[in-house]
């Protein structure tokens, strides 16, 4: 069987991938550590970065913020009063996803055993790291039951507004109560 040059280009790359593949499996393991950028510094290893906090509970930082500030929060990338108080506030509802980065809370549907033919969801955004009543901003969004399907229906404006009102005044407690 007689094999032409293409043929024969193509076996020998396949068997200097194999190798390449084959060579990578074993021998002495090297182990590459990358340098970690946390607050604009770079650190060699975890051990000299700082301990970043958690998302709930123990020391988590959520309202550490300077006493005189407005609590910008020490563990996430959002105002931490205003982060908590967003939590508290829709803590009825199933959650469905949180980031305290991106400052983006979403709800699963909800359905009021009063109303059992509608369900809400919601979406909470907080748009800063200061305590200000423009930095919270809440989507609701409804359905009612026809048949087997659920459609979209109409929201009150004053829905949303009721809930970013709960959850600045709650925020507000919130940082009272940490200055105290």
């Amino acid at each position: 069987m007689k094999l032409k040059f293409r043929q024969y280009s193509i076996l020998a790359a396949m068997a200097a991938v194999c190798g390449l593949v084959l060579a990578g499996c074993g021998g002495a393991k090297i182990e590459q550590k990358y340098p970690i950028k946390q607050r604009n510094k770079w650190y060699q290893n975890e051990k000299d970065a700082p301990v970043k906090g958690k998302l709930f509970g123990g020391d988590a930082g959520i309202l550490k913020g300077k006493k005189k500030g407005d609590g910008g929060g020490g563990g996430i990338g959002v105002n931490g009063y205003l982060w908590r108080a967003s939590l508290d506030t829709v803590s009825f509802m199933p959650l469905k996803s949180a980031d305290p980065f991106g400052g983006v809370i979403i709800t699963d549907w909800y359905i009021a055993d009063a109303t059992p033919n509608e369900r809400l969801k919601i979406t909470v955004y907080i748009l800063d790291r200061r305590l200000r009543a423009d930095a919270v901003r809440v989507s609701v969004f409804k359905q009612r039951k026809r048949g087997s399907s659920w459609r979209d229906a109409a929201v009150s404006s004053q829905t949303a507004r009721k809930l970013e009102n709960q959850i600045l005044t709650r925020a507000r407690e919130l940082r009272i109560s940490h200055l105290d």
